[in-house]
């Protein structure tokens, strides 16, 4: 018996999401920018690469990269909890790198200074931070915002 309905056809352009700018306002789709680092498909070489590829993961939710990328000397019990409770109530609007400092291939350790515009409760807020960055098994992980 034949089905009325055309058979499925493979996906033939990429999603929607892929092809949007980067939240992280990098100027470069978010499929070529930080989705290979959200979905475990390379590694950000620079401090400020890992700090705009979190920015994107607050976002769009990406819960455990944020976690996954906090160093391991600063998580804590509750930590998965905080970043959740952080996601579902702000709602991410605009990315200003204000500077960075060391974080680069050869570095240890880096910083980056920004600024985030966000909507709580529906209200534009800004969140100003220094992060500090330290690599951990080579890799760039979040510290701390003491910077």
């Amino acid at each position: 018996m034949e089905s009325d309905s055309p058979a499925p056809q493979p996906e033939k352009t990429p999603k929607m999401r892929d092809l949007s700018l980067c939240p992280c306002k990098s100027r470069q789709p978010y499929g070529e920018c930080c989705a290979p680092f959200h979905y475990g498909k390379a590694l950000p070489q620079t401090a400020e690469a890992l700090m705009r590829s979190r920015y994107s993961a607050y976002f769009f939710g990406r819960i455990d990269y944020l976690v996954d990328t906090t160093h391991p000397d600063v998580r804590t019990p509750t930590l998965r909890q905080e970043i959740q409770a952080t996601a579902d109530e702000a709602r991410w609007k605009f990315l200003t790198v204000l500077s960075a400092s060391k974080g680069q291939a050869g570095d240890k350790t880096g910083k980056v200074e920004f600024v985030a515009q966000f909507y709580h409760n529906g209200v534009l807020q800004e969140h100003h931070e220094k992060s500090r960055f330290r690599r951990s098994r080579g890799l760039w992980k979040y510290v701390d915002a003491k910077g």
